[in-house]
């Protein structure tokens, strides 16, 4: 098999083979800016190339031809474009611009109202459910507060019939005498002790 190689044709198996050189010429780069001019183009003066002044003429008329069309080009682009923004704004079309945009407002003022007659009626219905709720939790305030007050008139009517029971033991100046005596005739003796179910154990003897 053959490879060309620098513009050579090289048997591949030499390019291959082991123990010889590889057969493969250097690739000369680019030279850099700080590299001299080559020997061979040091007397070399650039010469620019030969104008025909036939040829100039023509591609100078073409050339103007050129602009010319291009100026007419833009200038009737321009003059559209123009044209089409002061349709847009004074024309026909600001016109049907203006009548599809009230429409529009119509629709959106409708639609407003509308939805703030909705807004309303939602509003109404929670603020008289919430006067309802209002008025339910203070009426049940105010039954639990007179329940609360039966009570505490019946616990302070307990009290005072207590009181009048203990009344009835009290001592005065009127049954003073007879209470003395009967302490005499009835002694009691609080000398005892008791368990834990509140039985007495253990009591002392009067004397």
């Amino acid at each position: 098999m053959l490879q060309v190689l620098g513009g050579r044709t090289v048997p591949a198996a030499r390019l291959l083979a082991p123990g010889s050189a590889v057969l493969v010429e250097a690739v000369r780069g680019r030279k850099s800016r700080t590299d001299p001019v080559a020997k061979s183009k040091e007397n070399r003066i650039k010469v620019p190339p030969p104008v025909d002044p036939v040829e100039m003429v023509v591609l100078r008329e073409r050339f103007s031809e050129y602009q010319q069309i291009i100026r007419a080009l833009r200038f009737e682009f321009k003059e559209e474009v123009l044209q089409r923004k002061y349709n847009e704004e004074t024309g026909s079309l600001a016109e049907e611009r203006a009548r599809q945009e009230s429409e529009e407002h119509r629709a959106l003022m409708a639609f407003n109202d509308q939805e703030n007659l909705r807004i309303l009626k939602l509003r109404l219905q929670r603020i008289q459910k919430e006067n309802e709720e209002a008025e339910r939790k203070k009426l049940e305030d105010d039954i639990q507060r007179e329940q609360e007050m039966q009570e505490f008139i019946k616990e302070k009517e307990r009290e005072i019939m207590k009181l009048q029971e203990e009344a009835k033991n009290f001592i005065t100046l009127e049954n003073l005498d007879q209470r003395i005596e009967d302490a005499l005739d009835n002694p009691k003796n609080y000398n005892f002790a008791i368990d834990k179910e509140g039985r007495v154990v253990k009591q002392t003897i009067l004397q």
